[in-house]
């Protein structure tokens, strides 16, 4: 069930640069759905047709990963650069990335023995600087440009029961999207598969989607922050890595459809799939997005620790559960 992740999580793909991921996507869905487009804004959607008289579902998943833009480069051959998405400064000191296609380099801050104080201090990212081992300024032209963009180098893993890569948010919901195409859906509902851009940047993918799908409904799926996480108390936990998908009520800017969420509980417990409540409610997903054309929307998530970091966490029973309740919410009456 993990065929597709591996391939998807290794890919570069920062908002605004997900070619290689909707090529690849497109090249492995093809020839299992009954139509396939790529619309003006770069979102990728699948139209997978039910058996019957049923409602035209949406089902969401964000192809951006975040990272990084060179801002600058500069004489001494170093690049100064700015995060696309939300990721905290604090995660990648001197973490490895790959510039551009191929380039690699190295993220790099002054040294804590010449800090103020003998103190860690919090960058700013005007502060910090990707070394690619250029001597210069044209050296590093040669090979780089100001607009490239700076992802991640972190490899695929997985460990026992967990798998280990960068941007699992939200590759992990494409890949479950994925699977679900190449899966048998006993359905009668008319089923979209919208592989969307910049969900990181502004939730911009979906804007457009609404007026070309009118959807009935649509549900984001996503990866989401865990609590589970190295002393952080229980009370303050959002998911549980081993608990099932997550099943959102409420996050930043959105009520969840209740129909929707009482129908994905309904089918978790009918087919005995284990799930959970995501307990906090802070965060965005697509979901606001499609809300806001009028279109009711839901959330399911896997969860994951360490989200919008170098590497990230996820337990393998809670994608396959995701895969198994949706599943079996398509294969519901609505």
């Amino acid at each position: 069930m993990l065929e597709f992740l591996k391939k998807l999580t290794e890919l570069k793909g920062v908002s605004g640069f997900e070619d290689d991921v909707r090529e690849f996507i497109r090249e492995k869905i093809k020839d299992k759905v009954d139509e396939v487009f790529v619309d003006r804004i770069g979102n990728l959607i699948a139209l997978k047709k039910g058996s019957g008289r049923g409602k035209r579902i949406l089902l969401d998943a964000h192809m951006d990963e975040v990272g990084f833009m060179v801002t600058n480069i500069n004489e001494d051959g170093t690049l100064s650069f700015s995060p696309v998405g939300g990721v905290d400064p604090r995660v990648v000191l001197g973490k490895k990335v790959i510039v551009g296609k191929d380039v690699e380099g190295v993220i790099g801050y002054k040294a804590i023995h010449i800090q103020r104080d003998g103190y860690l201090n919090t960058p700013k990212y005007h502060e910090l600087r990707i070394d690619i081992g250029a001597k210069s300024k044209a050296e590093a032209e040669k090979v780089v440009k100001i607009g490239d963009q700076v992802t991640f180098a972190t490899s695929y893993e997985e460990v026992g029961d967990f798998v280990v890569a960068k941007a699992l948010d939200d590759r992990c919901g494409c890949s479950v999207l994925m699977d679900l195409i190449h899966s048998e859906i006993n359905t009668k509902h008319d089923v979209y598969f919208a592989f969307t851009v910049q969900e990181e940047t502004g939730l911009r993918g979906p804007a457009i989607l609404a007026e070309q799908l009118k959807a009935d409904l649509a549900i984001a799926v996503e990866t989401t922050t865990s609590g589970d996480d190295p002393e952080l108390e229980k009370p303050l936990w959002s998911t549980h890595l081993g608990d099932g998908p997550a099943i959102t009520f409420m996050h930043s800017g959105y009520v969840v459809s209740k129909f929707i969420f009482d129908k994905l509980v309904e089918v978790a417990k009918k087919y005995g799939i284990p799930f959970q409540y995501k307990m906090r409610t802070v965060g965005g997903t697509n979901a606001r997005r499609y809300a806001l054309t009028g279109i009711p929307a839901g959330v399911v998530s896997v969860p994951a620790r360490y989200i919008h970091s170098p590497v990230s966490v996820i337990k393998k029973s809670d994608y396959e559960n995701t895969v198994k309740l949706l599943k079996a919410f398509l294969e519901e009456e609505h």
